[in-house]
C-alpha cells in the first residue's frame, strides 16, 4: 500500500513541478534556472513545515506522511529530502557530517551528471 501512496503522490508532485516550470518560463524566461530554484526552495520550506508538524503534532498517519513527503515533495523536488537530511545531521550536533554530506551530495551529483554525459558522448 505504501508504494501505491508514494506513486500517487509522486505523480502529483511531478505534475506540480511541470506546472511551475511552464509558468516560470512564461513569466520570467529561461535564461537562468529560476523554476528549479523556486522548486528547491519552496519544496524545502514545505518539507520543514511538514517535518515540524509531524514531529510536534504527531497526529498524521504513516500513509499521510508518505504521501506528502516521499510522494508529493519527492516528485516535486528531491532537494527537500536532501535539505532535511542536512538539517537533521546538524540538529544532532554532527556539524562535520552535515557539511560533508551537503558538499559531497552536490559535488558527486554534478560529477555523476558529467560522467553520464561523457559515457553517452563516448559511446554514441
Amino acid at each position: 500500500m505504501g508504494f501505491l501512496i508514494v506513486f500517487l503522490g509522486g505523480g502529483l508532485g511531478a505534475a506540480l513541478r511541470h506546472g511551475v516550470n511552464i509558468s516560470v518560463a512564461r513569466l520570467i524566461g529561461t535564461a537562468f534556472p529560476y523554476a528549479t530554484m523556486i522548486e528547491n526552495v519552496s519544496g524545502s520550506l514545505a518539507m520543514g513545515i511538514l517535518a515540524a508538524y509531524f514531529a510536534f503534532k504527531g497526529d498524521a498517519s504513516q500513509h499521510w506522511r508518505l504521501f506528502m513527503t516521499t510522494g508529493i515533495l519527492g516528485g516535486y523536488t528531491t532537494f527537500s529530502a536532501y535539505s532535511l537530511d542536512v538539517v537533521l545531521l546538524y540538529e544532532r550536533g554532527e556539524m562535520g557530517m552535515a557539511a560533508l554530506y551537503a558538499a559531497a551530495s552536490v559535488l558527486l551529483s554534478i560529477a555523476g551528471l558529467f560522467a553520464g554525459l561523457a559515457l553517452v558522448r563516448n559511446f554514441s
